[in-house]
Parts: structure tokens; sequence; C-alpha cells
């Protein structure tokens, strides 16, 4: 993460708070004022960074690939980089006490670590991901852990067989490590992907309960049992309250921390949070797109909470692609609520530009899908009380061969 931190300074998007600030409300409220990376001197007495990756530039400077063409890029990733072992990581007594884990917004429960990545080991597999975990006590935190994803389904497994689940918690990685925990991969292969995306390899060191984790700022070891606890509210990607859940508690039984370390902290409902939600999911997306029309982009725009809404841009062979498109979309990615499918001469990161062929392009009666009673997102507060929603996509693009009538004035260069 070091690396990174000075690749940004050298770009002008690092800055420096060299005032006393306060965990308790203070740095997250600074987040939310600039997309630039904010380095905190002394956060609580601690050193600190937020805004990491909270723009698609910086996202793309982690993973060294030009921000326009990620969905186009990744797309092509085949999960096959080389993970190296390298020593062990010692321990000393875990004391969540020492860190500067933030209190973000006024309604929230209490203070939240929202950039751990939990890496899980059970019966040979692996897992990691981004979980956020409310402080308890000195070496206790809950876990918010959705049910059906693979955290939560090898922890049932450890249960069902009368063990615990070992796990380590990663702060602050390099982002392509943290990219990869938050995208969608072949069982067991984030850290595989996240050595592909570092170039071809990652070299990762066994804690003591045997879980193996990447280069981390910090390090906590421990693991989750049948204890239980309340988790929330809290603030998600929608910047809405999610409700109060009862969830697994991670017991740390021990702690690395490298020399004069530095905290990460993700801001909830922030645009480092929507980046990380949405973008590792335009791959998937621009994939599935791909077998059914000419797709030439994809976008998760930051306004649909860079999770709930798409623009899909596409080169039409025949009248009916921008619908199988959208249908081919919401397949890939459940929890899109609203599509919009544009031509090669939109701009798909331009709402404006976005805008105008809706406003040029649409027919109501023709051009808009509108599906019911289907899955959506949980974080969506819209949603029924069995958990459904109304997903729509809209086809704003030309109609073959009428080209000409769309056409806009333009000056020659």
């Amino acid at each position: 993460m070091r690396s990174f931190i000075e690749q940004m300074r050298e770009k002008g998007q690092v800055v420096d708070v060299e005032v006393p600030c306060s965990p308790v409300y203070e740095a997250p409220r600074m987040a939310v004022g600039t997309d630039k990376l904010l380095f905190f001197h002394n956060l609580g007495g601690n050193r600190a960074v937020m805004n990491l990756t909270a723009t698609r530039q910086a996202l793309g400077e982690a993973l060294g690939i030009e921000w326009h063409a990620i969905p186009q890029t990744l797309a092509a990733a085949t999960f096959c980089g080389e993970v190296i072992e390298e020593g062990t990581v010692p321990m000393h007594k875990a004391d969540l006490s020492c860190l500067p884990i933030m209190h973000h917004y006024p309604g929230d429960a209490g203070a939240y670590i929202t950039a751990g990545i939990v890496f899980a080991q059970m019966n040979e597999g692996m897992n990691a991901a981004i979980h956020r975990m409310m402080v308890l006590g000195q070496n206790r935190v809950a876990a918010r852990l959705v049910e059906g994803r693979h955290t939560y389904l090898m922890h049932r497994e450890a249960l069902e067989e009368g063990k615990v689940l070992p796990i380590a918690v990663a702060i602050g990685v390099h982002p392509a490590v943290t990219f990869a925990s938050c995208t969608r991969v072949p069982v067991g292969k984030e850290l595989a992907f996240a050595a592909e995306l570092l170039g071809g390899e990652i070299q990762v060191k066994r804690c003591p309960n045997g879980v193996l984790v990447p280069d981390a700022e910090i390090v906590l070891e421990g693991y989750i049992g049948d204890m239980t606890a309340e988790e929330g509210p809290f603030v998600d990607i929608t910047a809405t309250y999610d409700p109060v859940r009862v969830q697994p508690v991670i017991e740390f039984t021990g702690m690395h921390l490298k020399k004069d370390c530095i905290y990460h902290g993700i801001l909830p409902g922030g645009n480092e949070h929507r980046m990380l939600m949405g973008v590792p999911y335009e791959p998937k997306i621009y994939r599935a797109v791909g077998e059914v029309t000419g797709v030439r982009n994809v976008v998760l725009t930051r306004g649909g909470c860079g999770y709930l809404h798409a623009v899909l841009q596409i080169k039409k062979s025949t009248q009916g692609d921008a619908k199988n498109a959208i249908m081919a979309a919401f397949a890939a990615h459940t929890s899109l609520k609203h599509v919009v499918v544009v031509d090669e001469d939109i701009d798909p990161f331009d709402s404006d530009d976005v805008e105008y062929a809706m406003a040029t392009r649409v027919r109501g009666d023709r051009d808009i899908m509108i599906v019911t009673g289907v899955r959506g997102s949980s974080l969506d507060p819209s949603q029924c009380d069995d958990g459904t929603n109304v997903k729509v996509g809209v086809d704003a693009t030309m109609d073959l061969g009428k080209e000409e009538e769309f056409t806009r004035a333009r000056w020659s260069p």
C-alpha cells in the first residue's frame, strides 16, 4: 500500500492532513469533501488513509489499466497468478484499542473496521472478502456475513463439523489485493487474481493458525465460532442505514503491526465504497452482454450508488439487441435495478450524454422494459417486504437504418 500512496503522491493526488484528527466523525466527514487520497499523520495518534481508490482514475492506476478500459481488460482475466509462500507472520496480543478504528456517522452502532479483508481457510479451501466489522471490545468484533456468500458458507461448514473457522484480517494492502477480494472469482482464486493484477505473482505469509495473508500494514488473527451478537445499524452503499441483525462474532487471538503502520478506512456509502462494490461486477456484465451483442463498455454509475444502475454501450447488429443486452446484464448482476443501453456515439461515463440519449432516442411505449416481482438488492430501501423489486431497462439506442435522423451537428476538426 505504501508504494501506491507514493505513486499517487507523484501525481498530486495525495492530501497530507498534518493536524490531529479524531476517528470519531471528523476524519470520515473530511473524506466526503474530496476524492483525493487523504493521508492522516495523526488520526487519534496513528497514521491512516482514506479514499485510497475513490475514482476510476485512481483504481486504474492501482490496477495498471487505463481507467476507461477496466471492464474490457478484466473481462479477459484468467485468475492464474502465482501465489508464493514466504515465511510466517509473528503475532502478539490482539488489542483493537491501539488502532484508529472510525465511528463514521452519528446513527452507527459504534466504531467499524471497513477495509479489513477477511481471509478464511477451511478443509483446504480459502476465501477472501471484505466484511464490515463492528468493534465489541479489545479483541472481538461482530462481522456482517452475507447469507449465501463464501465466508458464510465456510463458517456454517465449520460449525456443522464442530469446529471454528480460522481467519485472518488484513488491513492496509495494495489496492489490487482489495479489488481482487471484492470480485466474484472462481472459488479460492482471490489471491491468484490479485497476483495476476500485480503482474503475475504475489508473496504471502502464513499466520500461526494456518491462514495465508499478503503484505499488509495490520494483520489480525483469529477465528469465527458459534458466538453471535447484534450488529448495526450501519450505513451501507446507498448511504442509508442497514438494519440491526444478529451476526457471528470474530475473536482475535493475535495481531501483527508494521512499524509505524498505516490504517486504511473506507467511508461507508462514499465513492471508494462504490468503486469497490460496483466496478468488480463490470467485467462480468461485459462478458455476459458480449454473448448477445457487440459490447463496447459497461459502467455502474456513481449516481446509482456504484451498484444499482448500469449504462451499457453497444454496437447493434439487429433491432432487438438492446433488449437482449438488458436481460443479459440483469442476469449477470442480480442487484441491478435500472439499465440504460446507448450507442457508440454516447459517452457512458457522461451522465448528461446518457440523459441526452434517453431524451432523443427513447419512445416509452416500445423502448422501456419493466420486470416485476424479481430479486433485487437487499441494500435498496425501496424493495418489497418479500425482498423482491422492479427492474427497468431502457433502450436508448437509435433505430437501425435511421441513424442519419439522429446525427448530431458537430464542427469539423
